[in-house]
């Protein structure tokens, strides 16, 4: 869960905002802009069909920094972040702000990614420890079935 607290970068645009937190980059539209896309896609049943999911997947986008490939400048100055499998991510800010947030997340990024291979190899070791503890467990209950018989 995201906190007021763990927020460490806002840039607002006057169509959206973007706020870097320790784990999550967040680009949310502001409201005129997603109730126009939304009733432009409501009036037009076959761009809502087409972009449906698009729409759902990328309006408001919340993307964890572990699932982030690479991030960078473009020629234009803008945020590109690359996501595998994923189309990348143009975020259009004026060049000194997407050098920051660039910066910034190009910092966080390998932090949170190292987190998270921390988190699945201890979720791993307790997964080894309980199919002990239940293998363990189960022998001895085999064990006491044969004494009772």
């Amino acid at each position: 869960m995201m906190t007021a607290e763990d927020v460490v970068m806002v840039i607002k645009k006057p169509h959206f905002t973007v706020k870097l937190h320790n784990t999550t980059l967040e680009v949310d539209l502001k409201e005129g802009v997603k109730k126009e896309l939304e009733d432009v896609l409501e009036t037009k049943p076959v761009l809502r069909e087409s972009l449906g999911i698009l729409f759902q997947t990328i309006i408001p986008l919340d993307v964890r920094l572990k699932d982030i490939g690479s991030v960078s400048m473009n020629k234009k100055g803008h945020v590109r972040v690359e996501i595998p499998l994923r189309r990348d991510i143009i975020i259009p800010l004026k060049p000194n702000e997407s050098k920051r947030l660039v910066e910034k997340m190009n910092e966080l990024i390998p932090i949170e990614k190292e987190r998270a291979i921390r988190e699945l190899q201890e979720s791993e070791k307790a997964r080894k420890a309980l199919e002990l503890q239940f293998s363990k467990a189960q022998a001895e209950a085999r064990r006491e079935r044969m004494r009772a018989s």
